[in-house]
């Protein structure tokens, strides 16, 4: 187990999301879940003062590390959310490198899709036992304020939950694994379509991350996207391909797209990792903030200070000669019209 503190800080005046706190964290919280092979853990990071607080998942990817793909990563991320008022939950999925040795050819491997995506309504099922078992947390929560955010095949988890179908091609069916618990989401770096533009060499291995349908994702999200983050791997589509969930799916969403990111989007798995090939903590510096700044306008409506900090950080931000990217908006489809009723 470890716990420990830190404290974020900022220019006076210059967060429309206000001053940071002080943070705490603390893992592994233990769930036991029948069924899966080891139980599930999770890290927990909260603002250490507060009540009422809006609640993060965070969906970690399936990069070349053995930690950052875990319960361990995404700290420059994670801090910031917590010190600016989120209580973020990292779970392990099954799919970390961290795990290898224990679950093997357990059912579901490699993918572990349908597992991810159940990790995250385990924890939301016992958000009370998260609560009792970090110190300093009990009664802190709003559970009625629940965000998503997912990196790479994160992405692919969170959009599952968001509301994207799937057709699954082990069984030719339909699955849709949507949790209405969770009021908006941010997908980041996340895959795109399939069909045939999903024909790079590792689509064969994977595909799993060409079966969604983004045309029912309808739940607010926010699509992030780098601009040299070229997935060849899986397409020949370019950067464009990570702005799918945008595209194919109906508002409300957003996109982001960040300048010159590639598909770390500056480093936002850990602290000076090694592998990232686009390093800028500037660029982290910032889509923290906005992601933040989104999901408290999400989740906070009716709170003017924070219904305002999403257009707020845009404007410093995205706006001027030192943009670190572009924002674009589509809202959701109007109704249809109600048939009048026969007299």
């Amino acid at each position: 187990m470890s716990i420990s503190t830190s404290t974020s800080t900022a220019s006076p005046g210059a967060d429309p999301l206000g001053a940071p706190v002080p943070i705490l964290s603390f893992s592994p919280v233990v769930l036991s879940v029948p069924g899966r092979p080891v139980d599930l853990e999770v890290r927990v990071s909260a603002p250490a003062t507060g009540t009422g607080l809006p609640v993060i998942l965070l969906s970690h990817g399936h990069g070349p590390s053995h930690h950052l793909s875990s319960l361990h990563g995404y700290a420059p991320l994670a801090d910031f959310w917590a010190a600016h008022g989120f209580v973020v939950i990292q779970p392990t999925h099954l799919t970390s490198r961290t795990l290898t040795h224990l679950v093997g050819e357990a059912p579901g491997a490699p993918d572990f899709w349908r597992s991810r995506a159940e990790d995250m309504t385990h924890i939301l099922d016992r958000l009370d036992v998260v609560e009792r078992t970090v110190p300093q947390l009990a009664g802190r929560l709003d559970p009625g304020k629940v965000a998503l955010v997912g990196h790479s095949l994160g992405g692919f988890t969170a959009a599952l939950l968001l509301g994207a179908g799937l057709h699954d091609p082990g069984t030719g069916k339909a699955v849709h694994l949507v949790e209405p618990r969770i009021r908006a989401g941010v997908l980041l770096a996340a895959p795109g379509r399939g069909g045939e533009v999903f024909n790079g060499p590792m689509a064969e291995q994977w595909p799993i991350i060409g079966a969604v349908d983004f045309s029912t994702m309808t739940a607010p999200t926010l699509v992030v996207a780098g601009d040299r983050d070229d997935p060849r791997h899986f397409t020949d589509m370019g950067p464009a391909w990570h702005a799918d969930p945008y595209t194919l799916a109906p508002g409300p969403k957003t996109l982001l797209t960040l300048f010159d990111a590639e598909h770390g989007l500056g480093g936002i798995a850990g602290y000076d990792a090694a592998e990232t090939t686009d390093e800028n903590p500037r660029r982290v510096a910032a889509l923290a903030r906005l992601t933040a700044a989104y999901l408290h306008t999400r989740l906070h409506a009716g709170v003017p200070t924070r219904r305002t900090a999403w257009q707020a950080t845009c404007e410093e931000l995205t706006s001027g000669p030192d943009a670190v990217g572009r924002v674009e908006s589509k809202e959701a489809p109007p109704l249809p019209p109600r048939a009048e009723p026969v007299v």
